[in-house]
């Protein structure tokens, strides 16, 4: 079989769009040869790129973009870090314009046609994706409140993105759908989740009547000595609460660590609650009976 003939040196192992190439000389036929792949219409990428990674599918399609068009909704807040609800696809790419500009429509892009505004972007590796406060504000009318939280907790807490009060300002002078949710979600936001997980373990928590924990401090002798670094903690009580979302084979060494640094807040004087992930599965009622038997041992009432 014949060798492809060479690309022009500006296409070569990167996306392009099927008009650039058109536009340096490339032939129909080049385009459809067999070193060259389609992730979506209109471009092409060298074989063999990786098509199942969120960023490079943005990156892909990003040749495509219109200079008016940004990534927004679930595809801004995932290239972001922030957590995506459990079950969401974050292949598919979500891209908006605000109006009178026109959204896209292509297999595998969800188009958004937001309204007059200027928009706010900022760019990543050169891509433009959405403000992450508008980000969060425009997924209040698809996401439930759990996951609303637990982005909101990483956009202001770990990812150091935003505030609570940007956040708060974008819900209150431009949410229509989804406002009484994301004001919901507002008033449970908490910068020191390092986690999801952490995130939901703690709304359960709450929602079954369970007094707020203390998020992540760090647990010392009298003396000032470390001992541990808490994911929940009930300082008034002396109940430590850990989520471990460790399941089956992990490594032996860590665990006879993580296994030392129970002892040791035990040996504090402290009741230690460990939730394992089968624990929070459906409503989490195990990890709520859980947590409240040790609170209730170390004379919390009701």
């Amino acid at each position: 079989m014949r060798r492809p003939q060479p690309l022009p040196e500006p296409l070569r192992g990167a996306p392009f769009s099927v008009g650039a190439a058109r536009a340096m000389g490339v032939t129909a036929g080049r385009l459809d040869a067999s070193d060259l792949e389609i992730p979506f219409r209109g471009i092409r990428v060298p074989r063999g790129t990786d098509t199942t990674d969120a960023a490079q599918r943005c990156a892909q399609y990003a040749v495509r973009l219109m200079p008016w068009q940004f990534f927004s909704h679930d595809t801004a807040l995932a290239r972001f870090g922030a957590p995506l609800p459990i079950g969401s696809d974050p292949l598919v790419l979500h891209v908006a314009a605000h109006r009178p500009k026109r959204e896209p429509r292509a297999q595998g892009v969800v188009g958004h046609r937001l309204g007059e505004r200027l928009p706010a972007v900022w760019h990543v590796g050169g891509i433009p994706f959405e403000h992450p406060a508008r980000a969060w504000r425009h997924v209040g009318a698809a996401w439930q409140y759990e996951d609303l939280v637990a982005a909101g907790d990483y956009l202001v807490g770990r990812g150091g993105l935003v505030t609570l009060d940007q956040l708060a300002e974008e819900v209150e002078l431009h949410a229509t759908r989804g406002r009484s949710r994301l004001i919901r979600a507002l008033s449970d936001i908490r910068p020191g989740s390092e986690s999801s997980e952490e995130t939901r373990l703690r709304l359960v928590l709450q929602r079954a009547g369970l007094p707020e924990p203390e998020l992540n401090p760090e647990l010392r002798h009298a003396s000032g000595v470390f001992i541990a670094r808490l994911d929940l903690a009930y300082r008034r009580w002396r109940v430590a609460v850990e989520y471990d979302g460790r399941q089956h084979a992990f490594d032996d060494a860590q665990f006879a660590r993580d296994a030392d640094r129970w002892h040791a807040i035990r040996e504090a004087g402290w009741e230690h609650v460990r939730i394992l992930r089968h624990h929070l599965r459906g409503d989490g009622r195990r990890a709520v009976d859980m947590v409240r038997s040790g609170l209730l041992r170390a004379g919390w009432r009701p």
